[in-house]
Formats: structure tokens, C-alpha cells, sequence
């Protein structure tokens, strides 16, 4: 049974006007590799051929989009000779994406890419229907020979430039990997029990103390005052780099690893010290043994 409510929407389609140029949203209702037909809350349809559905040479409809969708597309023509309203999305993005895209740098928001292209200097792929630039040195954490290689390749990335006025869109995929590296190292820290024993190698030396490598990408830091029970006025008197050492977890405070191998020397005095003991005891024990035989064996029953 028809409502108030129906009669309301008959009402503001049939008042409602759409004009050439304006920015009008729709429900896709339709996909085929042609193109996208959209439900305009409107007397008659809109339909959005596939080249001007993005800047993307590569853009399928029939992958990247499906029924139910929203779309904002621009009015190019009222009618496209069988009576429906012709749409480009292509233009809307050129007034719409820029201001999504800015959303996105400024909550360095994570989007995954298609690569496209290798071109001098980096690599091309699409976002919100905008050619990005990556450039070669926030591609990877690592080092990046081949570009070509990394065409086709999904990647992880942030917008770090947005520049509507030179057409200049930047990504970076190094941003995300380092995140997620830091992340990772952060876990594995968190992973090492304070009070426990670890062994690493001297990396490197500075002033202060000593950085160790535990392996698995985490170091540690020696204090200078934590190398030794001795005063020493140089860690260069107590270690070198390349040296293997062990030491004790002191605190894993801020994702920062703090040991001890002063602990350690403490640690050991006390082993020698409750081992010199147990080895008197035994000692006085022994010979108190000896002297209570001797006096039995001297006893004529």
C-alpha cells in the first residue's frame, strides 16, 4: 500500500530539476563493461559511460564497482539521446576527489594502490581516480633498484603531498612499511622479560655506553655505568664492537632496551660466595666427622 512517504518522493522528483553541470548523486542499479547506470531519485536514469568513469587507463566498472554503490558523478549532457541524463565522474573528481584526498593526508589514512607504470624516478598508480606519483625513495624500506618490477604490484601507502592547483598528487609506501616494522619491533620488545639473561653483539660504541644487537632486529643499550662494577672513563677499556657479551634485561620502557652486564658480575660474586660457603660448611663438616671417628675408634667396647 502506497504511504505519505511514497507520495513525498513522486513529489520532490517531480519538482526537483537537474541541470547541466551540477554534481548529482546516484545508487548504481546497473554494471557492464560499457559503462554504470545510476538510480538519481530522478524522473529518468543516469548513465555513466566507462571512459569517463576515471583517469585510470586500466579501470574495469565491472571490477571496481557493483550494485548498491553511491556515486557523484557531473551532468555532461540532460539527455544522451535515449532519454537518460549522461554523467562523468571524471569530472566530479576533479572537484571532489582533491578535498577526499586531503581528508586522507591529514588523518594519514592507509589506501592500497595498483601500480600502473614505471617512470623516471618512480612509479605511477590511482587514487580516488587521481594519477599518483611514488617516488623511487618511498617505495620500500629497502633499496630500489628495478622499478618495473613493482608494476602490478598491490602496495600500502600514504598521501604525503595534495596539490590541487599543480595537479600534484604523492604517495608513500615506505611511510607504511616503516610503521608496521616499528610496530613489529615494539611487539618483539614487549616479548622480553625484564630480570631475564640475553646475548647479543657489541654493534656499536659511543661515549655513554654500548649499543648490543639481540638479534631480531632489536638492540639494546649498556649504559656505561652498567658495563662493569669497576669504574671505567672509556667502554673502550671493557668492550669492543664485534664482541659477544651477555647481559641482563633491565627495562623495556618506551620501546627502548636497557641492560646490565654489571648485574651479571653481581649475579656471578654471589654464586661464588654462596658456593665458597656451601664448600666451608662441607669442609667443617668433614673433619668434624673425621675427629668423632677417631674418638670412636679409640673407644674399647
Amino acid at each position: 500500500m502506497e504511504t505519505m512517504k511514497d507520495y513525498e518522493k513522486e513529489l520532490d522528483r517531480s519538482f526537483r530539476t537537474i541541470n547541466e553541470g551540477d554534481i548529482v548523486k546516484g545508487t548504481v542499479i546497473a554494471v557492464s563493461e560499457e559503462g554504470v547506470t545510476l538510480d538519481l531519485a530522478y524522473y529518468t536514469q543516469g548513465v555513466i559511460k566507462a571512459e569517463n568513469l576515471s583517469n585510470d587507463p586500466d579501470y574495469n566498472p565491472k571490477e571496481a564497482l557493483q550494485i548498491g554503490d553511491e556515486l557523484e558523478a557531473t551532468v555532461i549532457r540532460e539527455d544522451d539521446g535515449n532519454g537518460n541524463i549522461e554523467l562523468s565522474k571524471k569530472e566530479a573528481n576533479d572537484v571532489l576527489a582533491w578535498d577526499k584526498l586531503l581528508e586522507l593526508k591529514e588523518n594519514e589514512t592507509v589506501v592500497t594502490v595498483r601500480i600502473k607504470e614505471s617512470v623516471p624516478s618512480g612509479v605511477i598508480a590511482f587514487l580516488e581516480g587521481i594519477r599518483a606519483f611514488i617516488p623511487v625513495s618511498q617505495l620500500s624500506t629497502d633499496y630500489v633498484e628495478d622499478t618495473k618490477a613493482w608494476v602490478g604490484k598491490d602496495v600500502k601507502a600514504e598521501v604525503i603531498t595534495v596539490d590541487r592547483e599543480e595537479n600534484k598528487l604523492v604517495l608513500s609506501a615506505r611511510a607504511v612499511a616503516k610503521k608496521e616494522q616499528e610496530e613489529e619491533r615494539n611487539h618483539r620488545i614487549a616479548m622480553l622479560v625484564p630480570g631475564s639473561v640475553v646475548e647479543g653483539i657489541v654493534e656499536t660504541i659511543m661515549p655513554y655506553g654500548a649499543f648490543v644487537n639481540l638479534g631480531n632486529g632489536i638492540s639494546g643499550l649498556v649504559h656505561i655505568s652498567q658495563i662493569s662494577q669497576k669504574r671505567i672513563a672509556s667502554v673502550h677499556e671493557v668492550l669492543k664492537e664485534g664482541q659477544k657479551v651477555k647481559a641482563k634485561i633491565l627495562n623495556t620502557n618506551d620501546g627502548k632496551v636497557s641492560l646490565s652486564m654489571k648485574a651479571l658480575e653481581d649475579i656471578m660474586e654471589e654464586a661464588d660466595t654462596e658456593e665458597e660457603a656451601q664448600a666451608q660448611e662441607y669442609s667443617s663438616g668433614e673433619s668434624a666427622g673425621t675427629s668423632l671417628g677417631d674418638l670412636l675408634s679409640n673407644i674399647r667396647l
